[in-house]
């Protein structure tokens, strides 16, 4: 090598080594300003409410400013939306679910954002199982009766959901699916339209989130046949799930994470994992949520892609129409 190779050779050793010290600084000093976290929905619900436990606790830990931020509309796709087009610095985060990331593909037409392209995936917050609940004087006390009751009356037995497309009514279809019966979806607007139809047998029994469900069940208004997670619940260790009552592999929970656009570096995501990890092992985190998850970026990314493909089978089987 002559003397001007050399120096050239030289030259460019220092200035690679000069970058790569300058991108390692910048991102050891992550983060220099105040972090977005966005939530898709309204204040004051529960996606609202999980968004802040975390940017609590992490401005309390990490000693972050993180900054909520609520963009509703269409169902939590505006704020996804607006989340994939933000710079990928780690500057913007965003609280994803399986509504908004999993469902709403095989759900709305021109979807503005792709769930699995224009998304990094941080960490999942906690899972939320299903309830699925008869009258309190219902002859219904478990899922083998609810089966025998639509065997005998192919159709007629009336399934509540608290609406169209959500993932209680796609949980009521899927489980139709699975079970080999046939009942008749009545949609709602919401868990207070639901309720009194329930209570009263109108409705022969309905799907929704434990949350709404524990009030009446505790109250004596509703039974608890099962729930849809893979586990019992903590709040309801005495009700079975669904696998449990015969259908071995049957599970059908909500999930709330933290995404990132598409594009964030690797070192900041897993600082980011790291530091959410820490919040949702606190003590007084877990006494908030549904049990302890451990579902980081790999995980979160797979869930994502799996949970696609069994709500658009779910669709299509049972031909929800897209909006």
């Amino acid at each position: 090598m002559n003397r001007w190779a050399a120096r050239a050779a030289a030259a460019a050793a220092i200035v690679l080594t000069a970058g790569i010290s300058g991108n390692a600084l910048a991102q050891a000093g992550y983060p220099d300003k105040p972090v977005r976290l966005i939530v898709p929905f309204p204040p004051g619900g529960g996606t609202d409410i999980l968004g802040r436990i975390v940017a609590d606790k992490l401005t309390a830990t990490a000693g972050w400013k993180v900054v909520v931020e609520n963009k509703a509309g269409a169902g939590g796709s505006v704020g996804l939306d607006a989340a994939a087009k933000s710079k990928p610095d780690g500057y913007t985060l965003v609280v994803g679910q399986t509504s908004n990331m999993s469902i709403a593909p095989s759900i709305m037409s021109g979807l503005p954002y792709d769930p699995v392209k224009d998304f990094s995936p941080v960490r999942i917050i906690t899972s939320v199982p299903l309830a699925i609940v008869v009258g309190a004087n219902s002859p219904i006390k478990s899922m083998a009766d609810l089966v025998a009751a639509a065997k005998a009356n192919p159709g007629k037995l009336l399934f509540a959901s608290p609406g169209n497309s959500t993932v209680a009514h796609l949980t009521g279809e899927y489980f139709q699916k699975v079970a080999g019966i046939k009942y008749t979806h009545v949609p709602y607007k919401g868990t207070a339209q639901a309720l009194p139809d329930v209570i009263s047998g109108r409705a022969s029994f309905y799907v929704a989130s434990i949350e709404s469900a524990t009030g009446p069940v505790k109250s004596g208004q509703l039974r608890a046949i099962a729930v849809t997670s893979a586990k019992r619940a903590p709040q309801w260790p005495d009700v079975p799930t669904v696998a449990e009552s015969g259908y071995a592999g049957f599970e059908a929970v909500t999930w709330f994470g933290i995404a990132v656009p598409a594009g964030t570096p690797a070192p900041i995501i897993a600082r980011l994992d790291a530091e959410v990890a820490k919040v949702l092992d606190a003590p007084e985190v877990q006494a908030r949520l549904n049990g302890k998850t451990d579902i980081g970026p790999a995980a979160f990314a797979a869930l994502i892609k799996a949970d696609h493909d069994k709500w658009a089978s779910v669709v299509k089987e049972a031909g929800i129409k897209v909006n």
